[in-house]
Parts: C-alpha cells; structure tokens; sequence
C-alpha cells in the first residue's frame, strides 16, 4: 500500500518574514546563484524564461516563474501576479506565491507567501550591483517609488551601505510622505523626480511607470542606477538617454532581450550580466555610469524560500 506524502505546509507572510535570512546569509547565497547562472549550463541552475499569461479583461498579468538549484537541493515554482491599475488601492499590484519541492521525488513541501520574498531578494540583488558599481563615496540615495519594494530597497541599502541623505519621489506625493514618515533615517520628499535625482550617487527606479520617468539629462555623470520596474516589452522607466549612455548591466541577458521595454525598445546594447561580474569574467565600470537593469530571476527566489524553509524547520 503507498504511503501518501504528508501535506504541504503553508508560511503566511508573518511566517516568511519571520525566517527570513539577514543580509549577511542571502547576499552571499544570492552572488553565488547568480554566479552559477551566468556560468550556463555547467553553473547548473536550470531555469527558463518566465511565462506571462496576459488577463486582459483586467490588465494585468499572471508570470510562472520555476527554477531549479545548481546544488540540487531545491525547486520551486514562484506564480506571480501583477495589474496594471487597481480600482481598489488596498489590493497590491503585485502578489506572489512559491510553491517549494522536494527535488528527490516532486512531493510538494510547502506553500509560501512569495510577496516577501520576491520584495526582499529584488533588493538584496540590487544591493549586490550598488555594491559592485556604485560610485566610490556614495552619499546621496534617490529612490522613485514609494510602494513595497521602495521599502525593502531603503531597508537594505541603509543596512548594507551609509549615505547621508535620501531622497523619495512618487507621483503621489502624499504616498511618498507616508513612507518618509514610516521610516527612521535621513529621508527627503522630493516635489519632482528631476529634484530627487539631480546630483544622487545612487538611483532606485521601483514605478509602476510605462512610460519614461527618469531623464538622462537629469542624472549625475558616474551615478548607478538600479532599474527594477517596467518589466513588460513594452514599458519603460528610464528614457534613451539614460539606456544608451550607460554602461547596462543585467541578471539575465535573455530575460531583458525578452521582457524589458528600457532594453528593447531603445536598442541599448548589454554589457554582463551580474553574475559575470561577480565571476570576474566581466568588469565592475564604477567610474562609469551605470545601469542594472533588474527582472527579478525564479533562482533568486528559490535562494531566498529555501532558506526560509529551512530557517521554519528547524524551528527558529
């Protein structure tokens, strides 16, 4: 008689961010997936493209996001929604959930909030760039947005590295005064993105933007600029400008040749991906300006919920 498999558990995001790794144990584990990523297939990541299913009716977007880890110990599947414009503003644009397997015999182990998650590893990879191709003495920090993922990048970055002054932009400026409220640091709202991004060190771009918000004009010669919004074909956030006089790093060349509208549609050529920096087979240019043009990777999260499960089991 076959035993059944015992049902999976399920981590509500309380429970995520409880087990969630500190920096010092992700960022590591993170630079080693992408490392391994942009090794190819003997870096044993396994992972396709995303499927993005479009729910027009509704403008917004289902992605199914699986990978596979190089060591073999973990494989997930990240499913993964996003909408456009919500008539109801207390729905987030983007909810996610990670479904976590026993890579051994396909039994589905647990159900994970995958909000945090996706919040959290978008950050600690951009923290990976700045880190890599900031400019020497950083001081200034701009970030336009003020939604979940301004938060996890303001967090970390404050965590991670020491800037004396940081500026908040949002279309809504009421929203970005909330966050300057929430936080304890030395934050600034800024009443245009022009104001919040002349003269920064470091740019945050996390919009909801499909047209460009972000002027080359505008940014500092020598700044990095971590770009993680307008993930569709068809979106932007920075203009040509920006795309085609920085040095453009990204964490998946096929990736942003497939989903990123700043990539595609100013024809802006790709110097590495993250992972070959961090494999010293390509240069960190921070006398440059730079641009990390971030997707968001399904290894990146299956880092990220593998550590949390095993934080979860062994009962921390």
């Amino acid at each position: 008689m076959s035993h059944a498999a015992p049902p999976p558990v399920f981590l509500g995001a309380e429970e995520v961010e409880r087990c969630f790794p500190a920096p010092r144990l992700l960022v590591p584990a993170l630079e080693a997936a992408l490392g391994n990523f942009s090794k190819g297939p003997e870096g044993g990541v396994v992972q396709p493209v995303r499927v993005v299913v479009p729910i027009r009716k509704h403008r917004g977007f289902l992605g199914v996001m699986p990978a596979y880890t190089a060591n073999g110990d973990a494989l997930t599947t990240k499913l993964v929604t996003f909408y456009e414009h919500l008539d109801d503003p207390g729905v987030p644009s983007h909810q996610a959930t990670v479904l976590l397997f026993d890579p051994s015999n396909g039994t589905l182990k647990a159900v994970m909030d995958g909000s945090v998650i996706t919040a959290k590893r978008t950050a600690a990879v951009s923290a990976i760039a700045t880190k890599l191709l900031r400019p020497a003495d950083s001081e200034v920090l701009c970030i336009l947005g003020s939604g979940v993922q301004a938060r996890s990048h303001y967090e970390i970055f404050m965590e991670i590295f020491s800037f004396k002054e940081v500026r908040i932009w949002n279309r809504t400026q009421e929203n970005a005064e909330k966050f300057a409220r929430s936080v304890n640091g030395p934050v600034r709202v800024c009443s245009s993105a022009q104001e919040a991004v002349t003269g920064a060190d470091v740019i945050v771009t996390v919009t909801m933007a499909t047209k460009p918000i972000l002027y080359g004009e505008w940014v500092k010669p020598g700044a990095h600029i971590n770009a993680i919004g307008a993930s569709r074909p068809d979106w932007r956030e920075l203009d040509d400008d920006v795309m085609k006089n920085s040095m453009l790093y990204v964490d998946s060349r096929e990736a942003a040749l497939c989903e990123s509208g700043d990539v595609i549609l100013s024809g802006a050529t790709i110097f590495a991906e993250m992972g070959e920096v961090l494999l010293g087979t390509k240069p960190a240019l921070r006398e440059k300006t730079t641009v990390f043009k971030s997707l968001g990777m399904a290894i990146e999260d299956t880092v990220a919920a593998k550590m949390v499960f095993d934080s979860w089991s062994a009962g921390s």
